[in-house]
């Protein structure tokens, strides 16, 4: 029976059943999805009243009471489409309508793939998947995606310098390196890339961003301890055919990109992307000599390729390059001064070209074959230190995915090697007593399984187990398991998991404070692979009201135990950075809530996070430096229809930390007040496809120095040339140097950049 049967059918059905029970003003109606399913809990408001019902067991649902006139009835779900039906009442005869609703793609559902792999809706999922729409991070503009990921609950873009502000991200607390970037679900960004590639990331091309907070391993291998990030980029197919954007701001800031789709035929088609950033207005407005942001000159350029085959068989390939060329320190830098020791400053020079696709094979299970390879060249100066570096990373995995009445298999195989060279000690070895280069090379294959069982009809069991060779340090296994119930009435989802997850480490492709030329490094011992095992509780509430209100509750308790955890030691000798395995254990715990709103033109999505991270070794528990106590984040939106007007207003709320001190006589805080960073934007919607913004960042106007004497030690002396030692190496206190320190750029535990307004436009010709 085709579609529109079946709406004939239901429509005639409620005509029937109207004419009998009713003779006074009534609309009768029913609902169903666009596949012929009747609809439960779908509720049916009439526009610009505070007037509505919804639909039962059979998808049905009256209105009565109306008078005369024509309306608007609009259907409010946070599993389907909205929809409007136009109805007139001319006498009191009842009338009839019905709704057919397409499955998904609201703010509170969408379709994810980073969880097990496998296209499923977000609510399907067994695993916990927070999605981002590309206008959730439109809501406050920014050149790259590390910057926007700052409005999301228990994620934290952390800056990791206050010279050249390279940084990673972290996840519930967990250290960037515990984070896995995917690029369309390939393993992209990774050691070295880790501190550098993120920042080459234009929002323009984003369709979307999936989270999963939790070990990943079991699917996707080493540095999904933490959780994942897999940014999906717009397909060829459904992107607009030209889409510009630019905007700056008052501190010279400026941001452009420029993206364009054109078919070849009927079975090819290709979508090519450009994003340039610059930032060359040296800035000091806390007066210490340095520049209080690095400045940047970086292009990427990105270019996708979608092919239709056969039985609609998938084949997409593409590729990205970026360069991006950074600097930041003393004022009176200039380029002749690169690398030398009389004038300070840190520049680096990236070059990174990216390949990725996915193939399906022609045979009649679903195979797929995901590849993807990537070069990165890095080429810095830390003052007169040099760290050059050449990472290069090929991927490939092949997928089976079958159905077996209520299993869905997932198997895989792949193969991931690295190569790694530098200028450090971390590829040298001594050979008949020299030291020669020893560049690293590592083979990392891998097999998987995993098997999805619906075995009743709200629930839902996922077990899987991966089993990997690393070429260094022998065999790895990480199981995991994930458990889903979901009521009948699809309003109230528990989901329980637990999992392991590892991670090889390799600390100066990785840590930034490993490079720069303040600090020695040290390795006590031959550090270990990390190892940990990880729960979470998952609670998802959906709430509607009769005035058209809709709610989305989504509460996690999560707790993470590490063993051989790598925590660098900043606090035995300033003068060192000594890494080593924890003698003991680390753990990170804590409560997340988030809380989306809709109501009418108001929207808002709240979250907040409470979480301790912390080790233990000898008895003693120690805080994690850098990490806060609790995080908020919050973005609230309302849009003025009637002029084509949105008004946002985003922000975020940081608990305080730990901060690392040079001496017992450093007058910095050894731990941050809390502190707020709160951003407004206003946007004005013409119907040609033209948008124009602005707004104001960082609203309350905070940067790290607020209660501190200085961010950066000793930036009058940045060689430390008049620094003076005692017997036992510790500092000391002289009349040039009264706090006994160093200099030190690691202090830093936000952006150091004020308040500052934007502007800028958008164009679009779908």
């Amino acid at each position: 029976m085709n579609k529109s049967i079946q709406r004939v059918i239901l429509a005639l059905f409620i005509s029937v059943s109207s004419g009998i029970v009713f003779s006074q003003t009534t609309i009768m109606g029913g609902v169903q999805s666009d596949e012929g399913e009747r609809l439960a809990w779908i509720d049916i408001v009439v526009d610009g009243m505070n007037k509505g019902a919804t639909s039962n067991a059979a998808g049905e649902f009256t209105i009565s009471g109306l008078p005369k006139g024509s309306y608007q009835l609009i259907s409010r779900s946070t599993d389907f489409h909205n929809d409007t039906i136009a109805v007139e009442l001319k006498d009191n005869n009842p009338i009839t309508v019905s709704f057919e609703l397409e499955a998904i793609a609201t703010s509170f559902e969408e379709v994810v793939v980073s969880g097990t792999m496998r296209t499923v809706r977000k609510s399907d999922s067994p695993v916990p998947i927070e999605v981002y729409s590309k206008e959730f991070f439109r809501s406050n503009p920014a050149p790259s995606i590390f910057e926007s990921l700052g409005q999301v609950n228990g994620v934290k873009p952390s800056v990791n310098c206050s010279v050249c502000n390279t940084g990673d991200i972290h996840i519930n607390g967990l250290e960037g390196p515990y984070t896995m970037i995917l690029i369309d679900g390939m393993p992209i960004v990774s050691g070295l890339s880790t501190v550098y590639g993120l920042n080459g990331i234009p929002q323009a091309l984003i369709e979307r961003v999936e989270i999963v907070k939790g070990p990943a391993s079991t699917l996707y291998g080493s540095e999904a301890v933490g959780g994942l990030i897999n940014v999906i980029t717009k397909s060829p197919d459904q992107a607009p055919l030209f889409y510009a954007e630019a905007f700056g701001t008052s501190w010279g800031e400026v941001n452009a990109d420029v993206g364009y789709r054109a078919n070849f035929g009927e079975k090819v088609s290709t979508l090519l992307g450009v994003n340039y950033f610059n930032y060359s207005n040296p800035i000091d407005n806390n007066n210490d000599g340095f520049t209080d942001i690095t400045l940047q000159d970086r292009i990427s350029i990105f270019n996708k390729w979608n092919f239709k085959r056969k039985e609609g068989r998938v084949f997409t390939l593409a590729g990205r390059y970026v360069y991006e060329d950074r600097w930041g320190g003393d004022m009176n830098w200039t380029p002749e001064y690169r690398g030398s020791d009389s004038i300070y400053a840190e520049t680096i020079y990236t070059s990174r070209w990216e390949l990725l696709g996915n193939y399906q094979l022609p045979l009649k299970e679903k195979v797929m074959f995901m590849f993807s390879a990537n070069g990165h060249d890095q080429n810095s100066r830390y003052g007169d230190e040099v760290y050059d570096a050449v990472q290069n990373i090929g991927f490939g995995q092949f997928t089976w995915d079958k159905k077996l009445g209520r299993h869905n298999l997932l198997a895989g195989a792949a193969l991931r090697y690295t190569f790694y060279d530098d200028n450090t000690t971390a590829t040298e070895k001594k050979v008949n007593g020299e030291i020669v280069n020893d560049p690293s090379a590592i083979y990392l294959p891998g097999i998987f399984l995993q098997d999805e069982w619906k075995f009743a009809p709200q629930q839902t069991l996922l077990m899987g187990l991966r089993y990997d060779y690393n070429s260094l340090h022998g065999d790895i296994f990480t199981p995991r398991i994930n458990y889903k119930w979901t009521s009948r009435n699809k309003l109230n989802t528990l989901r329980l998991s637990a999992g392991s997850g590892y991670r090889v480490a390799n600390v100066f492709t990785e840590d930034h404070a490993a490079l720069t030329g303040a600090r020695d490094v040290v390795f006590l011992s031959d550090l270990n692979p990390e190892t940990s095992w990880n729960g979470n509780i998952n609670y998802v509430r959906k709430l509607s009201f009769d005035n058209g209100l809709f709610l989305n509750i989504d509460a996690s308790v999560f707790y993470t135990y590490f063993d051989n955890k790598i925590i660098p030691d900043y606090e035995t000798d300033p003068n060192l950075i000594i890494y080593d395995n924890l003698d003991g254990y680390a753990e990170s715990k804590g409560i997340s809530l988030n809380l989306d709103a809709r109501y009418q033109h108001f929207n808002a999505r709240v979250g907040g996070t409470i979480m301790d991270v912390s080790s233990v070794e000898g008895g003693e528990r120690i805080r994690q430096e850098f990490q806060e106590t609790y995080t908020m984040t919050w973005n609230l939106g309302y849009d003025f229809a009637s002029v084509g007007m949105k008004l946002e207003y985003t922000g975020n709320l940081y608990g305080p930390m730990v901060l690392p001190l040079i001496s017992d006589l450093d007058p910095r805080m050894g731990e941050s007040k809390p502190y707020s960073i709160q951003n407004i934007q206003i946007t004005k919607v013409f119907k040609n496809g033209l948008e124009i913004f602005g707004g104001v960042k960082n609203l309350l106007n905070w940067t790290p120095n607020k209660g501190n004497p200085f961010i950066i030690a000793r930036t009058d002396d940045p060689f430390d040339q008049n620094v003076q030692y005692d017997g036992n190496g510790d500092i000391l206190a002289t009349p040039d140097n009264p706090y006994a320190l160093k200099f030190d750029p690691d202090y830093i535990y936000g952006a150091n950049q004020g308040v500052r307004g934007f502007v800028g436009l958008r164009y679009t010709i779908q």
